[in-house]
């Protein structure tokens, strides 16, 4: 096999792609196909691991417990970053993300494999935290040697062209969990799912993993980094060179909260608090929810290789900070339509029921709870805890001070119980009485195969397709983008950390902290505030302080 030369990166933009460079994309994306397959299948079956794993805690522990487990994957991901992006900066690209795939394949296999509290006992649970975290490490090292690598190959002015696809298989990754997850599902029947069946889709991963190394081993080093190495003019110390320098630590401020912050919260606003909202607020079943997601996807994805090529045009801020603005300037639009759509009777509830919670200021504290493990003791927060996870839009009225907490659905007193349980069960019955729908109303969106069907299945698919569009605006050139700001000799390093705090803690965090904010005002569109602040400030800090670098030739430095 014949290495890709340096020269490759003249004004070439017009030849077809060679089969060599067709097969660097393909063993570069197969590694993002592995992050989002693990992140949405754990992410997914978060319920029933909890069940598996925890089983020596109550429910809403047991829940607790697994989604922190999931939030260490993204905790890790930045140091990650820094410890494989030294690595890929010391020793090079094509050894560093061998061993990131490796890593992460085995973990996500092992998952699988992992026998659960009832029969191994507190390690259980021990060791799924470890392998989370040891997937989070890989995950940290993973894209940056992706990126660096299919862009280092890339001709010069078509390398937002060539990065796209690993932004595309990224998407794939999350469509092709969300087919294993329903085949198995509808193949198993609910209960040996539940039982044994879950661990399947973990277990397919090492075909994945053995089709990635097998392409991998294959593959040639960089020709950036393989020139200067052969030079001598490797970095010696990457990790001060990157972020000890402020010339350097700027770029990675800038790139962090100019572009990748906002990147991260509407790609995460656009796939996964959508499905999110649709589950958890909506009350739309997992089955329809997740085919909805899925024909959403399928329409959406080829937005990434639009974007990614034509930021080689315009460049690459216009597109990623036009995304952004207009994600910002269309959430509330978008997620009211889909309210309206998905559960017309809802959205009729919430413009008609008034619903109050009536309570000394003193006796209600925050409700703010974005990983699930305060407990609320005064009547006041356990109202308006209750009222929040049964999607019941509630206002907080001030009282006379000592006095009692009143909760009433149009006029009418409902009961507060000290039990959070008990309270959620009171006031869904108010609520349903009142005109929200209940769980399984025939108003609310269902379906019945895997072919969506009707104006109301549709018009939500076009919902969800505009969002994912959104995300591929923003995703598909900010491989390209982040590859251009770093000279060569730390470009492994300096991306991968901004890239993993944008996408790991702005973005891996977006759901429950929307939902948090949700729950904290009554208001179930008041989680949007979140990616639409965050994206407005990408879009102004963008602007004023991140160059412009389609035009850079990325083998300088």
């Amino acid at each position: 096999m014949t290495t890709i030369s340096p020269t490759i990166n003249v004004e070439d933009r017009n030849r077809p792609m060679s089969a060599e460079e067709r097969k660097v994309i393909l063993a570069s994306s197969l590694g993002t196909v592995f992050e989002w397959y693990d992140f949405y299948l754990y992410g997914s079956l978060a319920a029933i691991i909890g069940n598996q794993f925890f089983s020596a805690f109550d429910v809403t522990t047991r829940n607790v417990f697994a989604l922190l487990a999931f939030a260490a994957g993204f905790l890790v991901r930045p140091f990650g970053a820094l410890f494989f992006g030294r690595l890929g900066d010391l020793i090079g690209r094509k050894a560093t993300f061998l061993i990131t795939i490796l890593l992460m394949g085995t973990t996500t296999f092992l998952v699988g494999l992992l026998p659960s509290y009832a029969t191994i006992g507190w390690i259980a649970p021990v060791a799924l935290i470890v392998l989370r975290m040891c997937q989070g490490l890989a995950l940290g090292g993973e894209y940056g040697g992706a990126a660096v690598y299919v862009a280092e190959h890339a001709p010069q002015g078509r390398r937002g062209f060539y990065t796209s696809w690993i932004q595309t298989t990224a998407t794939l990754g999350l469509l092709l969990s969300l087919i294993v997850i329903l085949s198995v599902r509808l193949q198993l029947g609910e209960k040996d799912f539940q039982d044994w069946g879950w661990r399947i889709p973990f277990l397919v991963s090492i075909f994945l993993l053995a089709i990635s190394v097998w392409i991998r081993l294959q593959m040639h080093e960089s020709p950036a980094f393989q020139k200067m190495k052969e030079e001598g003019s490797l970095s010696k110390a990457p990790l001060s060179e990157a972020f000890g320098q402020w010339k350097n630590l700027k770029i990675v401020i800038f790139a962090l909260l100019g572009l990748v912050a906002g990147q991260a919260v509407v790609w995460y606003t656009g796939q996964f608090y959508a499905l999110f909202f649709l589950q958890s607020i909506l009350k739309v079943d997992l089955f329809t929810a997740n085919v909805l997601v899925a024909w959403s996807l399928i329409f959406g994805t080829g937005g990434f290789i639009l974007f990614g090529w034509l930021s080689d045009k315009i460049g690459r801020k216009p597109v990623i900070l036009s995304g952004c603005l207009i994600a910002a300037l269309s959430f509330f639009t978008l997620f009211d339509l889909m309210t309206r759509t998905a559960s017309p009777k809802l959205a009729e509830a919430l413009e008609k029921v008034t619903v109050n919670v009536t309570a000394d200021p003193a006796k209600c504290g925050s409700v703010f709870d974005p990983v699930g493990i305060r407990t609320f003791t005064e009547p006041c927060d356990i109202a308006r805890v209750a009222m929040a996870r049964s999607a019941v839009k509630y206002q907080l009225v001030a009282g006379p001070a000592g006095s009692a907490t009143k909760v009433t659905f149009n006029g009418k007193d409902v009961p507060v119980d000290p039990a959070l349980v008990k309270n959620m069960a009171s006031f869904t019955a108010a609520a349903v009485e009142a005109g929200y729908p209940k769980v399984g109303d025939p108003s609310i969106v269902k379906l019945t195969s895997v072919i969506p069907s009707g104006t109301q299945a549709w018009t939500i698919v076009g919902i969800l397709t505009i969002l994912v569009l959104y995300v591929t605006m923003v995703y598909g050139p900010i491989a390209a983008a982040l590859v251009e700001f770093f000279p060569t000799r730390i470009r492994y390093t300096a991306l991968s950390l901004p890239y993993h705090i944008g996408n790991g803690w702005f973005g891996g965090f977006l759901p429950p902290t929307s939902f948090a904010m949700v729950a904290a005002t009554g208001d179930i569109y008041y989680g949007l505030w979140y990616p639409v602040v965050v994206a407005l400030a990408t879009v102004i800090i963008g602007i004023f302080f991140v160059p412009e670098t389609y035009k850079r030739d990325i083998f300088k430095g």
